[in-house]
């Protein structure tokens, strides 16, 4: 008799934890974590030993899986995005359709156009940027298997993470994290356009929702974001307040700084692929998945901030 395997593919990061505590509480405690060095995140966890870059040991890892959720990340290094993404996306595809398993792949918005035109799920495909044109390749290579039909397959995909914990953004690093150490926050190049940003948990649970729903496979979902959206200036004073921090102001970093730093420095050299999407109105439509599953409790920013606050303030106790 088969299990209600679920197998989590690239285990260890905050979407991966999230979602194998929402599939434990919510789906199924049949939960299998895949990476390089697995950490269980439920007591009951199966862990699974694979580099998804081996064909066969990704075979091993999925074999008698339910459904496979690919939430793998890489480092924020160009090179290492070009010659391991789309293999380990490979590979996890090519198991998942030796196992018959359901395929739920959680995608991001870098390969989308980066202007002012609204976000939905049939939004073109125009990457800027070597990292946009490799995310464009991989969920290019999502939905030509969707299109095959040999197995059900799903894309959930997220705009840019603001969250609790771990969680790496470009909203954590220059806004939140510095307001909670008493610095002034800093914003890309405006202040006054709309940005719209994806509570992590909520990107997890709402994965973790599609993926066990036979329904929603075959197509692509804009995960559940809140629409009450807000400038950086707007972001800033609220996270101030819910923080409960003294307001420092903010610094905009222009252009140029940001070019400069990037000669340096990573992470800007990868903030820097996406800065014309800081330059325009940022507006992500999720319409489709709040319509399908109405029930789903969407995290407010004021909540959010206000639970990154609860955290911090239980650090500081400890």
């Amino acid at each position: 008799m088969r299990q209600n395997m679920q197998t989590i593919l690239g285990a260890g990061g905050q979407i991966a934890d999230e979602l194998a505590r929402e599939l434990h509480r919510s789906h199924s405690p049949e939960i299998r974590l895949v990476s390089r060095n697995p950490r269980a995140v439920n007591p009951s966890d199966t862990l699974a030993r694979a580099d998804l870059l081996d064909a066969e040991q990704t075979m091993d890892a999925v074999r008698g899986s339910e459904v496979v959720y690919f939430t793998a990340g890489l480092p924020p290094k160009t090179e290492l995005w070009e010659t391991r993404f789309p293999t380990m996306l490979r590979n996890a595809l090519g198991a998942a359709r030796a196992a018959g398993a359901r395929f739920a792949y959680f995608d991001n918005t870098y390969m989308y156009p980066q202007d002012d035109r609204v976000q939905t799920e049939d939004a073109p495909f125009e990457p800027v940027g070597r990292k946009g044109r490799v995310r464009a390749e991989m969920a290019t290579m999502v939905l030509e298997e969707m299109s095959r039909g040999d197995i059900p397959v799903l894309i959930g995909r997220a705009p840019e993470f603001y969250g609790p914990g771990r969680t790496q953004s470009f909203t954590n690093a220059l806004i939140i994290d510095p307001i909670k150490a008493g610095k002034k926050p800093r914003v890309p190049l405006r202040d006054d356009t709309v940005r719209t940003l994806i509570w992590t948990p909520d990107a997890s649970r709402a994965l973790a929702v599609l993926g066990s729903s036979p329904e929603a496979f075959g197509q692509t979902w804009h995960l559940p974001v809140d629409d009450d959206r807000h400038t950086y200036r707007e972001f800033v004073a609220m996270a101030t307040e819910a923080l409960g921090r003294p307001s420092s102001g903010y610094t905009v970093i222009p252009k140029w700084a940001l070019r400069v730093a990037g000669l340096v420095s990573e992470p800007a050299r990868e903030l820097g692929e996406l800065l014309p999407r800081y330059q325009y109105d940022n507006r992500f439509n999720s319409t489709k998945f709040i319509t399908a599953y109405p029930d789903f409790k969407i995290t407010r920013y004021r909540s959010g901030l206000g639970a990154i606050r609860d955290e911090a303030d239980a650090g500081e106790d400890r």
